[in-house]
C-alpha cells in the first residue's frame, strides 16, 4: 500500500447496536474499493473483519478489526467495532483514535439500545459523526421510518443527504442530494425536490452567510452546501443520513465518497495534547511530520504466529521501522523492527506512516495498551484509555496438570490483551477469579486462551467468601493430655473469648500470674489459636474480630511442649468460639446503578428483593437515574446479565466491597448445607 500524508487519511470508526450490519457495511467497503475480490459474508464466516474462530462461529465481532481502504486518492481507515456490550472495551479503543464515527442503524429496527450508547461515547469524545441506515434490501425495511426514529432520538441535526431509490426486495441504489446533475427516477422527482430544499434549509442554518443567501432566495452551488456542511459536520451541528445495502454492494462507495468529502483529516481535526513523564504541563502536537513523535498503543493482541501485536496510531512525528523507541509511561527502551498496516489478519510490511496513520508493530516488550510511544530524547505522554471496571467474575480452575503449569501465564496474556479483564485472588476462598463484562465476555476469553494458548480452563460460579465471628463472650478451658512410650504430652489452658469491632481481625492478649503457664510457652498458645481463626464452628468459614486472652492454665515439668501448647490454645479457642454466639457474616457491596428513568421502579424493587438497601435515587436530566444501594455480594454474583435483561441492555453498574454484616438467621442452615454438600463432592 503507498503512503498517504495526513490530509488524505481518514480514521472512522463503525458504531452501532450488535448486529446493525457494521461488519458488512466494512465488508463491502473493502471490496468496493478494489481490495478484495469478492464479498464476504458474516453468515458464511468471510468477512476480513470477523477472522478469530470464535467470531465466525458466533456470526458477530468481538474485537475492533483495522481495515484500511484507498479511495480516490485517500486512505480511509475503517475500525470495525463489536457492537454488545460485553466487548465494549473493543469499541473504546476504536473509538480513542478515531477522528469521525459512522453510526449505523438497521432500517428494519430504527434506533435501538446499544446505538443509544454508542451515540452517547460518540458525543463525549466529540467525534463528528455520519448516520448510515444499513439493511434498506431487507424485509420491513422501511428508510423514512428509520430517519423518523433517528430524528426523535438524536435531533434535527441528523438530516439526509441522500434518498433511496426502491425499497426491500427492489432497493437499486441512493440519489445523492448534494449532487444537482445526479439522475433522478420521474417517480421519486417530487420527494427528492423535497429532500433537497429541507437539506438545503438545514445546511444553510448553520452558516450566517449561506443562510441569508438562502432566505433571499439567491442559488446555493454545490460546492457552497459541501464546503459548509463539512464545517457543519465537524462542529457536530449537523450530521448528514446516508443509506444502503451491504450484502447487495448498494451504497458503499457513496458512503466512501462521504467520508472523504465530510469527514475531518487527523491534521483537521486539530493538535493531540500529551505531557512529560512528571506529568509537567502539556504540549500541543500538531498533527506533522516535523514534529516530535508520539504514537499512541490503543489495542494489543496476541497474535498465534508473531506473538504480541501492538495497534498504534500516530499522532505527531513519523514513525519508521528499524528504530530505537522510548515508551515514557515505563521509562524503558524498545526496539521497534518492521512496522505493519494491519487489515483485519493480515500484515502488510511499510517503511514509515505519517502522522495521523494506524500501524502495528510485533514484539514489544513492555509496552501495553495506553502507553505511548516517543523518542528518549523528548519522551510524550498522550492521555490514555479509561476500560470499564469489570463487573462479571467466574472462578477459573486448570483442566489437567498439564494447564496447571501454564494458566497463570496465559491469563497474564490474555488480561494485557483485553484490559477490560481482570484477573485476581481471592484470598478467603483461594479462588482464582476472571473477571469481565458480562457471561459472553468471560465465556468467549476462555475459548480464546485455549486456542491462543493452548490452555484449557474450567468455569465455576465463585464463593461468597463468608466469614464467622462471635456477638457474645466466654471463658473456656481446654486441657491436652496424651500419655504414649517415653514422654507425654500435657497442656492446660484458660481463654477468655470476647468479640473485636469489625475489620479488627484477630488479637490475642495474656494476662498470666504466677507463671501458670511459662512464658516460653504463650507463643505457641497465640500460634494455635490464630490457626483455629482459620475454621470457625458455624461453617467452617474463617473467623474474624475475635480477642483472645490466656488468663490461667497450668504444665508439666516433663510432658509440657510448645506443641503441646498450641494444640491446646487451638482447641481452646474453637471451645471459646462455640459457647460465645457464633454467628455467620456474609460481604455487603456499594452498587451503583445507571437506569432508563422509566426502569427506575422496576430495578430499585428488584434491589430490596435481593435483600439490599436503597441509599438514594438521583435524576441525572438526561433521562437516566442513578440507584445507590447496598446489597449482599451473594446476591449479585448474575447480576450483570440480569439486569441487562431487565432494562433491555440500557442499565449500567459498578460495585465495591464495603463492609462485612450477619447473615439473617433463616439463610444461615442454607449457606451451611451447600457448604457441606460441595466438601462432599470436591
Amino acid at each position: 500500500m503507498p503512503s498517504f500524508d495526513s490530509e488524505h487519511l481518514r480514521n472512522i470508526v463503525l458504531l452501532s447496536h450488535g448486529g446493525a450490519g457494521k461488519t458488512m457495511i466494512s465488508e463491502a467497503m473493502l471490496h468496493a474499493s478494489g481490495v478484495t475480490s469478492r464479498l464476504g459474508s458474516t453468515d458464511d464466516g468471510t468477512t476480513t473483519s470477523d477472522y478469530e474462530p470464535e467470531e465466525q462461529r458466533r456470526g458477530t465481532s468481538i474485537q475492533t478489526s483495522v481495515l484500511p481502504c484507498p479511495w480516490k486518492g485517500h486512505k480511509i481507515n475503517v475500525l470495525d467495532t463489536p457492537g454488545y456490550a460485553d466487548y465494549r472495551g473493543e469499541a473504546i479503543s476504536g473509538l480513542r483514535v478515531a477522528d469521525g464515527a459512522v453510526v449505523v442503524v438497521a432500517a428494519p429496527s430504527g434506533v435501538e439500545v446499544g446505538t443509544l450508547q454508542m451515540w452517547q461515547m460518540a458525543e463525549e469524545a466529540k467525534l463528528p459523526r455520519i448516520v448510515f441506515v444499513s439493511k434498506l434490501d431487507r424485509e420491513n425495511a422501511d428508510f423514512q421510518r428509520a430517519l423518523d426514529s433517528i430524528t426523535e432520538r438524536f435531533g434535527r441535526r441528523c438530516v439526509a443527504v441522500q434518498v433511496p431509490v426502491g425499497k426491500e426486495a427492489s432497493f437499486s441504489g441512493v440519489v445523492d442530494l448534494l449532487d444537482q446533475s445526479a439522475d433522478v427516477p420521474d417517480e421519486l422527482s417530487d420527494e427528492v425536490e423535497a429532500a433537497r430544499e429541507r437539506l438545503t434549509e438545514a445546511i444553510a442554518e448553520t452558516d450566517d452567510e449561506l443562510a441569508t443567501k438562502y432566505l433571499e432566495g439567491e442559488q446555493i452551488s454545490q460546492d457552497e452546501l459541501t464546503d459548509v456542511l463539512k464545517k457543519g459536520v465537524a462542529s457536530g451541528t449537523i450530521v448528514p443520513v446516508m443509506t444502503g445495502a451491504a450484502a447487495s454492494g448498494i451504497g458503499a462507495s457513496e458512503l466512501m465518497d462521504g467520508l472523504v468529502n465530510l469527514m475531518p483529516s487527523p491534521a483537521e481535526r486539530g493538535p493531540a495534547s500529551a505531557t512529560g513523564p512528571s506529568n509537567e504541563s502539556e504540549v500541543s502536537l500538531p498533527c506533522d511530520d516535523s514534529g516530535p513523535l508520539a504514537a499512541l498503543v490503543f489495542k494489543t493482541s496476541a497474535d498465534p504466529f508473531v506473538g504480541k501485536l501492538s495497534y498504534f496510531r500516530v499522532y505527531s512525528g513519523k514513525f519508521a521501522g528499524d528504530s530505537q523507541l522510548w515508551n515514557a509511561d515505563k521509562r524503558e527502551s524498545e526496539r521497534v523492527g518492521q512496522v505493519f498496516v494491519v487489515r483485519g489478519k493480515t500484515q502488510e510490511p511499510v517503511a514509515e506512516l505519517a502522522p495521523g496513520d494506524i500501524g502495528a508493530v510485533a514484539k514489544l516488550s513492555s509496552v501495553g495498551t495506553g502507553n505511548t510511544l516517543s523518542r528518549k530524547d523528548n519522551p510524550l505522554i498522550l492521555p490514555g484509555l479509561e476500560f470499564p471496571a469489570p463487573v462479571y467474575q467466574m472462578a477459573v480452575f486448570p483442566k489437567s496438570k498439564a494447564d496447571l503449569d501454564k494458566i497463570t501465564s496465559a491469563l497474564a496474556r490474555i488480561t494485557e490483551e483485553d484490559p477490560s479483564l481482570s484477573i485476581t485472588r481471592e484470598p478467603n476462598t483461594l479462588e482464582m477469579l476472571l473477571g469481565g463484562l458480562g457471561d459472553a465476555h468471560v465465556g468467549v476469553t476462555v475459548e480464546r486462551i485455549k486456542r491462543k494458548f493452548g490452555v484449557d480452563i474450567l468455569l465455576a460460579t465463585p464463593k461468597v467468601p463468608y466469614m464467622e465471628t462471635i456477638v457474645g463472650a466466654s471463658k473456656v478451658q481446654y486441657r491436652h493430655k496424651k500419655q504414649t512410650g517415653g514422654h507425654g504430652q500435657f497442656a492446660d489452658v484458660w481463654l477468655e473469648v470476647e468479640p473485636l469491632p469489625r475489620g479488627k481481625g484477630f488479637e490475642f492478649a495474656q494476662r498470666i500470674v504466677g507463671g501458670s503457664v511459662p512464658r516460653e510457652y504463650i507463643p505457641a498458645v497465640e500460634k494455635g489459636a490464630q490457626k483455629a481463626m482459620a475454621d470457625g464452628v458455624v461453617a467452617g468459614f474463617p473467623v474474624i474480630d475475635v480477642r483472645a486472652s490466656l488468663v490461667d492454665g497450668s504444665f508439666h515439668p516433663v510432658d509440657s511442649s510448645g506443641i503441646s501448647f498450641e494444640i491446646a490454645g487451638g482447641h481452646a479457642l474453637s471451645k471459646g468460639i462455640k459457647e460465645a454466639s457464633p454467628v455467620l457474616l456474609e460481604p455487603i457491596l456499594t452498587a451503583t446503578i445507571m437506569v432508563p428513568d422509566s426502569d427506575t421502579g422496576d430495578v430499585a424493587g428488584d434491589i430490596n428483593g435481593r435483600r439490599g438497601r436503597i441509599l438514594g435515587m438521583t435524576p441525572e436530566g438526561d433521562g437516566r437515574t442513578v440507584i445507590e444501594a447496598e446489597v449482599p455480594q451473594a446476591e449479585m454474583l448474575r447480576y450483570a446479565t440480569e439486569l441487562r435483561s431487565q432494562t433491555q441492555g440500557r442499565g449500567e453498574y459498578s460495585i465495591e466491597f464495603n463492609r462485612y454484616e450477619e447473615v439473617p438467621a433463616h439463610l444461615v442452615q442454607r449457606i451451611v448445607d451447600a457448604k457441606e454438600e460441595a466438601q462432599a463432592t470436591a
